[in-house]
């Protein structure tokens, strides 16, 4: 596995806001999700959380998970965790879209799952990427020969 970069300043400045134990957590997670994803583009933003999201592409519409930071905890949220296979009900959510798994103590990062559906959101994110580059491609006009014309006297 690869080894996940060292997190920047600003992010560490940002998480200095909570508690240590979830710091820690969080931080814990990102390395997950950098060593699974290591060509990952990480960015990260602050509302009521602090949510650090993971793309292929560095645009956030096709960011695959999301390490969501809050005061009493993490989540591992998979934007499109409904459509990954789940037959054990281990992700959480009752939306269309969303789920996440929750991370509280240091002993939820041994759950086998994590890393598990962090692989399978990524597996997804490419299936989606290259469905979107067939479409595009196959919108695109194809070039016809043109017959030739005489110039009109």
């Amino acid at each position: 596995m690869t080894e996940a970069l060292p997190p920047s300043e600003e992010l560490i400045r940002e998480l200095s806001a909570f508690d240590l134990s979830v710091g820690e957590l969080a931080l814990a997670l990102r390395e997950m999700v950098l060593e699974e994803a290591p060509a990952a583009v990480e960015k990260f933003f602050r509302v009521y959380a602090l949510v650090f999201w993971y793309s292929l592409t560095g645009r956030m519409t096709d960011a695959f998970v999301q390490v969501v930071v809050y005061a009493k905890g993490v989540n591992l949220m998979f934007n499109r965790g409904a459509e990954l296979n789940d037959p054990d009900g281990v992700l959480v959510g009752e939306g269309k879209i969303i789920r996440h798994i929750k991370v509280r103590r240091p002993e939820d990062l041994k759950n086998l799952h994590l890393r598990k559906f962090i692989r399978a959101a990524l597996k997804h994110a490419k299936s989606i990427a290259r469905e979107k580059e067939l479409a595009v491609r196959s919108a695109k006009p194809v070039a016809r020969a043109s017959a030739k014309r005489r110039p009109s006297n």
